[in-house]
């Protein structure tokens, strides 16, 4: 079972209509006051950025390779040529991610279904720290880390999505009980993923302390913890709020359909 439920495959489109819901709490003094705005772009911060080395695409339009992850973002839905570029890097009859419903599409295009996502950011009330028992995983662990994915189903996990940032994982008696790590990095933030414990080791407050350990390392950094779930995730939002992160905004989360042909 998992301890969060990522965001659908492919990325999120902001519902401008929902206002956020919790302030964040102000940065403690020896911080400085967080930037929220690489969040409202956040793939798209990340694969401009960071995560630059990793990105397919050009100017207007990049994704993560296809066994690394499905996050895919565009810079503006503004510009006319947008459309051009996206089934330039997808193709025909492929996905990409939807825009917000004020945007109109073109002809031959089509919505898929949408649900509802949020935005929680850390404040300075999660007391991020390191684990003594976490272990750095890497290629070598891959094959145990998309077993334990497959069955506790944290959201999307691939063969590399380990290059994206660090991960970590608890052994017991050999076995990887619990894993944690990173995948956006937008602006100034990196975003906790791949939260997950086998369903033997529940109970034990594992993905807690993963968590946690992760944060710590993202603050060591110089940057903020962040992660997207799914609205209908009641427990692991609770969870995750109290920890001390709190909700920035709500989301929408689906894809559209490039048309089949030219």
């Amino acid at each position: 079972m998992s301890l969060l439920t990522d965001a659908a495959p492919g990325g999120t489109a902001p519902d401008p209509s929902a206002p956020d819901v919790s302030a964040p709490a102000p940065s403690a003094p020896d911080r400085p006051a967080p930037d929220y705005s690489a969040l409202d772009n956040a793939a798209w911060s990340s694969l401009s950025g960071e995560h630059a080395h990793l990105a397919e695409g050009g100017d207007l339009v990049r994704r993560y390779p296809v066994d690394v992850s499905p996050w895919a973002a565009v810079r503006t839905w503004d510009d006319p040529d947008v459309w051009a570029a996206i089934i330039d890097l997808v193709g025909y009859d492929a996905d990409f991610p939807a825009p917000p419903e004020s945007v109109a599409l073109p002809a031959g295009w089509v919505r898929g279904d949408v649900f509802g996502g949020v935005q929680l950011v850390e404040t300075d009330r999660v007391q991020g720290r390191p684990d003594e028992e976490a272990v750095v995983l890497g290629a070598a662990d891959v094959p145990e880390m998309l077993d334990l994915v497959s069955r506790a189903k944290p959201g999307p996990f691939l063969p590399r999505t380990y290059e994206m940032g660090r991960y970590v994982g608890i052994r017991r008696d050999g076995e990887l009980a619990a894993m944690a790590g990173e995948r956006l990095r937008p602006a100034g933030w990196t975003e906790i993923s791949a939260v997950a414990t086998d369903e033997r080791f529940r109970g034990q407050g594992l993905a807690t302390r993963l968590v946690l350990d992760v944060v710590h390392h993202v603050r060591e950094r110089g940057a903020r913890a962040m992660l997207h779930a799914s609205a209908g995730n009641t427990n692991a939002i609770r969870l995750y709020e109290s920890l001390g992160f709190v909700l920035r905004r709500r989301n929408e989360f689906g894809n559209v359909r490039t048309p089949a042909n030219a």
